[in-house]
């Protein structure tokens, strides 16, 4: 039996008993009888593999989005994905392309739920990815508080050129972060010829979320990307209402 593939085990276990709440390192090393530093080099991996997230020093760990992947479990944001799912599933089929929910996870842009189209070319999409690289990650990055972006910026670094070369230095990041925040919208053309917009949804006046569309190139003209984001945005509107009135009623 591999010793430390049972003491991660072990650690998911623990916190999967009160899902919800954050446990701190000194806790989880004491319950389970485990080395402190044994048991920050687990806890590492897991976060790094979002099967935990890192609230912060003082603030501990708790069960992250991937493991409640493994069951399609819809705990993890749950009210975010049920007032969603719907309304996503309808603008996949007005649209008939790809619909991503998506926020920030770990440093990285993570997919909580997806709708597939039905066309024969269609996009697939990782479930992390390079924040800079996304039409989502752009967006959220937008919307965060300067404290939060500062941090996240001091961990990741700036955009690679090939990655997003208008924003490499921080006065151009800067200036794209604006421009998006002032078009509530993000868009993104890859190298592959793939295009990403993305769109706010808000709960309490602040951004939690990213609804994106994402489609070859070949199928975005003019007229197709009025559509589009006509379709995107009023969408995000409806689930930003529905999420208000989930938060009215609790």
């Amino acid at each position: 039996m591999v010793l430390v593939l049972v003491k991660a085990l072990d650690i998911l276990e623990l916190l999967a008993h009160e899902p919800g709440r954050a446990h701190s390192l000194t806790e989880i090393a004491e319950t389970l009888q485990m080395n402190q530093a044994t048991c920050v080099n687990i806890l590492k991996t897991l976060v790094d593999k979002s099967y935990l997230e890192h609230l912060g020093r003082k603030k501990g760990y708790r069960l992250g989005p991937m493991a409640y992947n493994l069951t399609n479990n819809l705990s993890y944001n749950q009210d975010l994905i049920l007032a969603a799912k719907d309304i996503m599933e309808d603008l996949s089929r007005r649209l008939n392309e790809t619909s991503i929910l998506g926020i920030i996870r770990n440093q990285k842009r993570f997919i909580i739920h997806l709708v597939n189209s039905d066309q024969d070319l269609q996009v697939r999409s990782r479930t992390e990815r390079n924040i800079y690289e996304t039409a989502t990650g752009r967006l959220l990055l937008a919307y965060m508080s300067i404290k939060e972006r500062e941090s996240l910026i001091n961990s990741i670094g700036y955009p690679a050129p090939d990655v997003w070369s208008e924003a490499t230095t921080p006065s151009h990041l800067e200036a794209e972060l604006t421009r998006i925040k002032a078009n509530n919208l993000a868009m993104t053309r890859s190298k592959t010829h793939i295009i990403g917009l993305a769109v706010p949804i808000n709960r309490h006046d602040q951004v939690i979320a990213s609804l994106s569309i994402f489609l070859p190139e070949i199928r975005f003209s003019s007229n197709r990307s009025a559509e589009i984001e006509t379709e995107l945005r009023s969408a995000a509107r409806l689930i930003s209402q529905r999420l208000s009135l989930l938060a009215q009623a609790k």
